[in-house]
């Protein structure tokens, strides 16, 4: 008979989620992105221009959909679209990373209901597995055979950065070639309650995937290279969160995508709000409604389709203002007040910013920290490097 040790192996150190700069030695990139947003044909109407009308319709995309719920069907769709965009069969060492606050709390709804009038006599076994709060991450990976890691994130609007950046962290530890980042919030009965309760009146229904791989196996499969993901901050507060992000990286911001006023001011550069040489500010809030957890996935694909403007139109840009993207998610001590209703791509002028408190500017009143992704364009040789 074989005894169990006494003692176990210590465990390795954790990552340093506190300075992530190192983290992004092994270049992480963006290859491709799939949208199944309704209103939203592909990441171009992110940055402008009148939003479509239609509701994604995710029953109308192919078997296996049936039986399961809005977020993991949007999800799905999203994720193939998304494959197929970066002409890639993913391999089995495939991670999956998904943010969603709310995903299948209409199947947890129904349950309950169940129970309530039948008892626990009244539930079908085979459902139960779709109770998990994990189920959409799990519906990826079995539809598209990815055995890499699987997790899921439910911490607030800065779920989406936070999922990119645990992307980054599994590619850098070895754990997986590939990652998929999902950002889904269904626009269900119970959210929609959820959502009027807190005085929201606009909110998301769709998904967002984002395909993610070192550079090296980008370069190795002759993958067009979209973004590098090259700075990560988390923080109490906005400021914080920013200063982290932009750790190595000194240059303009080509663009800020923030919920809220984001407004430049004294001390801009430690993150409190734009410098008067950065680019502008994209609230897609104020397009979308409240994002949640996909806000932050949401924001990146917007910066995919900042860095694939026509060259006529980057080149009216400033100097290297083109080159890189700031996306920031959360509420925090320091952000400015909740926006009203607004459009696309403000200019990124003002003064001062104003303490809003933890219902500030994500507009979710969510009470959680404040998360910052630096994107920058790659170089022409696709190795995910700043361009000079």
């Amino acid at each position: 008979m074989t005894l169990l040790p006494t003692e176990l192996p210590p465990l390795p150190a954790p990552l340093p989620v506190t300075s992530p700069v190192p983290l992004f030695a092994s270049r992480p990139v963006i290859t491709a992105c799939g949208l199944a947003v309704s209103g939203v044909a592909d990441e171009r109407d992110l940055l402008g221009g009148p939003l479509g009308i239609t509701r994604e319709d995710p029953s109308a995309s192919g078997p296996g959909l049936r039986h399961k719920d809005r977020a993991s069907r949007m999800a799905l769709r999203a994720v193939r679209r998304a494959l197929d965009a970066a002409a890639i069969d993913a391999p089995a060492a495939t991670a999956v990373v998904v943010s969603s606050n709310f995903g299948n709390l209409d199947t947890v709804c129904d349950f309950t209901d169940t129970i309530a009038a039948e008892t626990v006599t009244g539930l079908s076994p085979l459902r139960v597995p779709h109770m998990s709060s994990h189920v959409t991450a799990a519906w990826v990976a079995i539809e598209h055979g990815l055995r890499g890691p699987n997790l899921t994130l439910c911490s607030g609007t800065p779920g989406g950065l936070d999922a990119v950046f645990w992307a980054a962290a599994l590619l850098a530890a070895g754990r997986a070639e590939v990652a998929v980042v999902v950002g889904v919030e269904p626009d269900t009965a119970p959210v929609a309650r959820l959502h009027r309760e807190r005085g929201g009146t606009a909110w998301l229904d769709g998904a967002v995937c984002l395909v993610v791989e070192n550079a090296a196996h980008a370069a190795s499969r002759g993958a067009r290279v979209r973004a590098a993901v090259s700075g990560y901050g988390k923080a109490t507060d906005r400021a914080e969160a920013v200063r982290q992000a932009l750790k190595a990286y000194d240059r303009p911001i080509g663009l800020r995508v923030a919920a809220g006023r984001d407004r430049p001011g004294p001390g801009a550069r430690a993150g409190v709000g734009p410098s008067p040489q950065d680019g502008p500010v994209l609230d897609l809030t104020g397009r979308l409604g409240r994002c949640s957890g996909a806000l932050g996935v949401l924001q990146c694909a917007a910066a995919l389709a900042w860095f694939d403007r026509p060259a006529w139109e980057v080149e009216r840009s400033r100097g290297p203002v083109a080159d890189s993207v700031l996306a920031i998610a959360g509420a925090g001590r320091d952000v400015s007040a909740e926006a009203g209703p607004g459009s696309g791509v403000r200019p990124g002028t003002g003064s001062g910013t104003r303490a809003g408190g933890a219902a500030g500017a994500d507009g979710e009143g969510d009470p959680s920290g404040v998360s910052a992704l630096l994107l920058t364009r790659p170089a022409p040789d696709g190795s995910g490097r700043v361009p000079s």
